[in-house]
């Protein structure tokens, strides 16, 4: 065993050991990117499934995995908010934050009736939010 492979395995000991975790480096994103929803505003009536766009502009778009700079790919929270410390780890999976890591630009949603707010995030290939975040303001639609 190399000395750098027994301190590595030394440092993951402590990191068990203690519960703490090493955060992964936050990726930049340029000046004046930002992402939209193109077929979606703020108090529009939707029936659902319903189709929603994704727009980007000032970065690219590449899949969860793909380290490139200047891209990302979206994600899309639905009837949430991500705090400052969530906004500096992997956006988590599930049914209030919708991944689409192949490099997606549109996605069909099925929501039920009633009041719900949309808001896009760009995140990096390792599923983080870009600092600055590259981030929607929130919309308010109403499924019906």
């Amino acid at each position: 065993m190399t000395t750098s492979f027994r301190m590595t395995l030394a440092l993951l000991a402590v990191f068990a050991a203690t519960g703490f975790a090493p955060v992964a480096a936050q990726t930049p994103s340029p000046a004046g990117a930002k992402v939209y929803f193109i077929n979606l505003k703020d108090g529009d009536t939707v029936s659902s499934p319903f189709l929603v766009q994704f727009g980007l502009s000032g970065m690219g778009v590449a899949p969860a995995g793909v380290e490139k700079p200047n891209t990302g790919h979206h994600h899309l929270l639905i009837d949430t908010t991500m705090t400052a410390e969530q906004m500096k780890e992997p956006i988590p999976a599930d049914d209030t934050h919708k991944h689409f890591g192949g490099g997606q630009t549109e996605a069909m949603v099925t929501l039920p009736e009633g009041k719900h707010t949309l808001q896009l995030l760009l995140a990096d290939w390792t599923h983080i939010p870009h600092v600055p975040p590259v981030m929607s303001e929130p919309i308010t639609i109403t499924v019906r």
